[in-house]
């Protein structure tokens, strides 16, 4: 035995913790209210799996780094002292048994990249419901490796945020996808009332709790999923929308949508087939691009693919006062980008629109996306309702905002249905160049 192997632990678990110390399930949830006890329960199951498989790789995320600090580190430091080293300019704890603690963080989808290909034998997410479902696919697919010890990985959360809606699908609804498996994943719910430590030490906090308006106390106090939703498109379903892109028809109408901002272009290339039904085709969502190289990136999307027009935001038929141009006179100059029509913009009637194209009332939905098309896929479930206006969406997380809201113009194009026997007719004649194409 190890010198940190002999390391004393100290506390006492509360009846909660002691189920979530003995899981061993391959993903394991915990908390769902506020005073749990979730981060204390978090931090000695990891480092009790570090004593006990000697050089196993673990990796601790939060969403930002600063937070992983004074809620994770610190409090490590303090509790372990010399038992355990700290290297700030790695990110990373040391036990003397070889095992080792990566300190990460994920507060964009460009965070989460830098975890592509890596692997961790255990991997703990503290407030998972920060996380976009994209992002907690992106760690999972890091849990792997070939040494004999187990493959886990833990999460703490409460209700509400982006992640939401696919915690409470997994591991409070159990609603499971083809390829997931029930047996997987194990919720353990915990309340502040499951931990008297804290109920002790700090009763104005119980109170602060219950004192709190219905739906936050519902939510915070007792753990209550379904008061706390937020989720804009709900009908969105991975199952259901998404397609492999050999299936997807080939007789199709093809034409684009895009949103452009200076934080962001979302670009997607559609079909339309001959009874309305929509297929988004491809999708480019780059960030930080000027308007002209906007402009080749619409081109390179749309490149032989035979594309009639363009949908996109009315904002870029304004001029610029640094060129006295429009967005629209620069992105047109660009060869390639197809005759440009300015979207009908409005939001809330531009979602209902979008939400029928989404339902599956009929059997089937007007809308499939294919599945390479991985921005469009992760924003549409994590966009939010907007807490003022609920048929409006939110506009943060800001990020998850751009592709949908170029679908949006895209169903607001009114493409109509067209005969089998109909001869495309590729000359169109814009009745309004500034509203919609007809």
């Amino acid at each position: 035995m190890t010198a940190s192997a002999k390391l004393c632990i100290k506390g006492t678990p509360n009846e909660k913790q002691k189920q979530f110390f003995a899981s061993r399930a391959r993903y394991t949830a915990y908390g769902g209210a506020r005073g749990g006890g979730k981060s204390w329960a978090l931090r000695r199951k990891l480092i009790g799996l570090c004593l006990r498989y000697a050089g196993i790789r673990c990796l601790l995320v939060r969403r930002s780094y600063a937070e992983l600090k004074a809620n994770h580190v610190r409090p490590l430091l303090s509790e372990l002292g010399a038992a355990i080293t700290y290297r700030e300019s790695e990110k990373c704890l040391y036990l003397s048994n070889g095992s080792t603690i990566a300190l990460g963080y994920c507060a964009s989808v460009r965070d989460c990249l830098r975890y592509q290909g890596q692997e961790y034998d255990v991997i703990a997410i503290d407030e998972a419901t920060q996380l976009s479902e994209y992002q907690f696919s992106i760690f999972k697919a890091c849990l792997r490796g070939v040494g004999d010890v187990p493959r886990r990985m833990y999460l703490t959360c409460n209700p509400g945020g982006i992640g939401h809606a696919w915690v409470k699908r997994l591991f409070v609804d159990r609603k499971f996808e083809a390829d997931e498996r029930a047996e997987d994943y194990l919720f353990i719910p915990a309340q502040v009332y499951d931990n008297p430590v804290l109920m002790q030490a700090d009763p104005d906090y119980v109170r602060q709790l219950e004192s709190l308006p219905k739906k936050l106390r519902d939510a915070w106090l007792l753990g209550r999923w379904d008061v706390f939703e937020g989720q804009f498109f709900p009908e969105f379903r991975r199952d259901v929308h998404i397609l492999p892109a050999h299936v997807i028809p080939t007789r199709l109408r093809k034409f684009a949508a895009f949103d452009y901002g200076l934080d962001m272009l979302a670009a997607l290339l559609l079909g339309a087939d001959e009874r309305g039904n929509l297929y988004v085709l491809r999708e480019i969502c780059l960030p930080d691009l000027t308007l002209g190289e906007a402009g080749e990136a619409v081109a390179a999307l749309c490149r032989d693919a035979d594309v009639e027009y363009a949908v996109a935001s009315p904002d870029l038929w304004n001029r610029r006062q640094d060129t006295g141009k429009s967005g629209f006179e620069i992105l047109q100059g660009v060869r390639g980008v197809p005759p440009m029509c300015a979207a009908d913009n409005r939001r809330i009637p531009g979602w209902r629109i979008l939400r029928e194209y989404l339902s599956e009332e009929g059997n089937s939905p007007s809308l499939r996306i294919a599945e390479g098309c991985t921005m469009l896929i992760e924003s549409l479930p994590a966009l939010l309702c907007d807490a003022a206006r609920p048929e409006d969406a939110a506009d943060e997380p800001h990020v998850f905002t751009h592709a949908p809201e170029a679908l949006r113009y895209a169903v607001m194009s009114r493409f109509a249905a067209w005969s089998e026997k109909e001869i495309p007719d590729r000359n169109f004649r814009f009745q309004n160049t500034k509203r919609r194409f007809p």
